[in-house]
């Protein structure tokens, strides 16, 4: 079976240096998908996102105010919206901010997802079970200091965090 690899970020929060060095490492790691958890913030950084060399998928995080506009110069990467359910790689995988533990923890617990990728917190929380969660921390470094994102195997789920 073919490696599919997939990227993982959240909380770039307008750090466009950092987005730009996440593409970067994404790139170069040749990912087949990028994965962004919320809270993206402005509009223009969709551009530096036109850059990848792969699919890209992002939700909207607690702090995405302007909703409309980052739909529009985000339109040709991916419709955003609060939560997405898709399969990619024979796994199906859930997608949030995760701004609410309880709703958080209920996915988790409910074993339909075998990940569920979320953010929100600004650290780094892998937690292994019968669904996999995997918070990449920040990108934008802004709370911990730490830019980091993570990679990850749809094919057998290992997975390394990448600081930027």
């Amino acid at each position: 079976m073919n490696e599919i690899i997939i990227g993982v970020m959240a909380d770039s929060h307008d750090n466009l240096e950092s987005i730009e060095k996440a593409v970067k490492v994404f790139n170069q790691e040749q990912v087949d998908l990028v994965l962004h958890a919320g809270d993206l913030i402005s509009p223009f950084t969709a551009q530096i996102f036109q850059n990848l060399e792969s699919q890209f998928l992002a939700v909207f995080g607690n702090n995405d105010g302007e909703r409309h506009g980052l739909r529009r110069a985000y339109k040709n990467l991916c419709y955003l919206e609060d939560f997405k359910e898709f399969e990619f790689g024979n796994r199906l995988i859930a997608l949030m901010h995760g701004s609410n533990q309880t709703i958080v923890e209920a996915i988790s617990c409910s074993g339909k997802y075998e990940v569920l990728v979320r953010g929100h917190t600004h650290k780094v929380e892998i937690i292994e079970g019968e669904t996999l969660v995997i918070n990449p921390g920040e990108t934008c470094g802004y709370l911990s200091g730490n830019q980091t994102v993570v990679l990850m195997d749809s094919d057998d789920l290992n997975y390394q965090v990448i600081n930027l």
